[in-house]
C-alpha cells in the first residue's frame, strides 16, 4: 500500500504536501465561511466564489499543460507555490484588519485559479518523474490519501480555530506558512534520482496536437469524458455540504467542519483501497461514478444530521475511487512527451466544469432549497455517466472511419 514512500524524493514531496494540504483545507473552509458571513448566507455568492476559482482552468487549463511539457517542472512548482502563499497572506491580512469584502475573496479565488492552471497539470505530470511508471498508480492513490487525510483534519480543525480565534483571518495566515513545507521539499530533492522527461521544444500547434492525441485514443477519451461529466458537480460538493449543514440542519462552524471531515474520511478510505489495487480497471471507474451519483442523492434526502453524516462516508469513497482510477489510467496511457498536455486537458475537464456546476447548484439551492440542489446534481452525475459512454463511442467511430479514409 505504501511502496512509493521508499523513494526519497517522493517521500519528501508527500511529507511537504501533507502539511500544505492541511493548510489548504483550512483556507477552503475559511473561504466558504467568510463568504457566507460577508453576504449573510448567500448560496449564490458562495457558488460565484467557487466558480471564479475554477473558471481560469476552463479558459487557460490546456495552455498550462503546454508549459508543463515545455519547461522543467520543479521550478514551475516552486514559483506557483510561492505565489499562492502570497495570496493567502494578502487575504489573511485584509480579513484580520476588518477590510475584507466579498469582492476581495472573488479576486483571490480567481487568481488562485490562474496559478492552478499551470501548477496542477505540472504537479500531476511531475509524479511519474519522482516514482517511475511502475509505482505511478500507487503514488497517485497515496497522493489522494494525503489530500483526503488533510481533508479530514483541515475542516474539523478550521471549525475549531474559527471559534477559538474569533474569525477566519488567522486561518489564511496559517495556510500561507504551510506552503513553506512543500516548497522546501521541492528545493531539497535529489535531481539525480528524478526520471526527468526531455522538455518539448516550442512549436506551433502543440495545443491542437494534445487534443488530437486524446480524441484518437479511446483509453484516454473515456476517462476524460467521464471525469468531465462527473466533476461538474463533484467539484462543488463541498459547497453543498456547507449549505446542507448551515441551512438544512442549522449547524454551526464546528459542525460544518465535522460534515466535511466525514466526507473526507470516506475519501481517505477510498484512496487507501485504491493504493492496494494493482490495477484500476474500467469497471472500478464506472462503479465509482454510479456510486457517487446514488449516494449524493441519498445525502440530499437524509432526514436527520447524524444520517447525513454517515452517508457522506460512502459518498467520499465513491468519489475518490473514480478520481484515482481516471487519473492513473490517463497517465499510464500517455507517452512522456505528451503527458503535460494530456494532464492539462484532464485537469481542465476535472475542474473546468465547476463554473457551470457551482452556480447551477447555488441557483437551485436558492430556488428549491439545498436538498433539491444536491438531489438534482446526483441525478445529473448518473446522466453524465451514460453520456460519457455514448459520446466516446460516437467520437471513436468517427475517428476510425476517418483514418481509413485518409489512408
Amino acid at each position: 500500500m505504501f511502496r512509493s514512500l521508499r523513494i526519497r524524493n517522493y517521500r519528501m514531496f508527500a511529507a511537504g504536501g501533507a502539511v500544505s494540504n492541511v493548510g489548504t483545507w483550512l483556507q477552503r473552509t475559511a473561504q466558504d465561511w467568510l463568504v457566507l458571513d460577508l453576504t449573510h448566507g448567500s448560496a449564490g455568492a458562495l457558488g460565484t466564489a467557487t466558480a471564479l476559482q475554477f473558471l481560469p482552468m476552463l479558459l487557460f487549463g490546456m495552455f498550462g499543460g503546454v508549459l508543463a511539457d515545455r519547461y522543467p517542472k520543479r521550478p514551475i512548482l516552486v514559483t506557483a507555490q510561492s505565489l499562492m502563499a502570497l495570496l493567502a497572506l494578502t487575504i489573511g491580512l485584509l480579513t484580520m484588519t476588518g477590510q475584507a469584502q466579498v469582492w476581495h475573496v472573488y479576486v483571490m479565488a480567481f487568481l488562485l485559479g490562474v496559478i492552478s492552471c499551470v501548477e496542477v497539470p505540472t504537479r500531476q505530470a511531475f509524479v511519474v518523474e519522482m516514482v517511475g511508471r511502475r509505482d505511478l498508480p500507487n503514488a497517485i492513490a497515496l497522493n489522494s490519501s494525503i489530500f483526503n487525510l488533510a481533508r479530514v483534519v483541515g475542516p474539523a480543525l478550521a471549525g475549531v480555530l474559527i471559534y477559538v480565534l474569533g474569525g477566519t483571518g488567522p486561518l489564511f495566515l496559517i495556510n500561507a506558512l504551510t506552503f513553506g513545507a512543500v516548497i522546501s521539499s521541492l528545493v531539497c530533492m535529489r535531481a539525480s534520482e528524478l526520471n526527468l522527461s526531455e522538455p518539448v521544444p516550442r512549436a506551433k500547434g502543440q495545443l491542437r496536437e494534445g487534443l488530437r492525441y486524446v480524441l484518437s485514443r479511446e483509453e484516454l477519451l473515456m476517462p476524460v469524458l467521464l471525469i468531465a461529466f462527473v466533476s461538474m458537480f463533484s467539484q462543488s460538493f463541498s459547497m453543498s455540504i456547507a449549505l446542507m449543514a448551515r441551512q438544512v440542519f442549522g449547524a454551526g462552524a464546528s459542525s460544518f467542519g465535522l460534515a466535511s471531515s466525514m466526507f473526507a474520511v470516506g475519501a481517505l478510505g477510498g484512496a487507501l483501497l485504491a493504493a492496494r489495487r494493482a490495477r484500476l480497471t474500467r469497471k472500478v471507474l464506472f462503479a465509482g461514478a454510479i456510486g457517487f451519483g446514488l449516494f449524493q442523492i441519498a445525502t440530499g434526502l437524509a432526514p436527520f444530521y447524524p444520517v447525513y453524516l454517515l452517508l457522506l462516508v460512502p459518498t467520499g469513497i465513491a468519489l475518490i475511487t473514480i478520481n484515482t482510477a481516471a487519473n492513473a489510467s490517463v497517465q499510464l496511457a500517455t507517452s512522456p512527451d505528451m503527458r503535460g498536455r494530456v494532464m492539462g486537458i484532464y485537469m481542465l475537464v476535472f475542474t473546468g466544469g465547476a463554473p457551470i456546476g457551482a452556480p447551477l447548484i447555488g441557483w437551485l439551492s436558492d430556488l428549491g432549497g439545498p436538498r433539491a440542489g444536491v438531489v438534482l446534481s446526483g441525478a445529473l452525475v448518473l446522466v453524465g455517466t451514460g453520456l460519457a459512454v455514448l459520446v466516446t463511442r460516437v467520437i471513436s467511430a468517427r475517428v476510425h472511419r476517418a483514418v481509413p479514409a485518409m489512408a
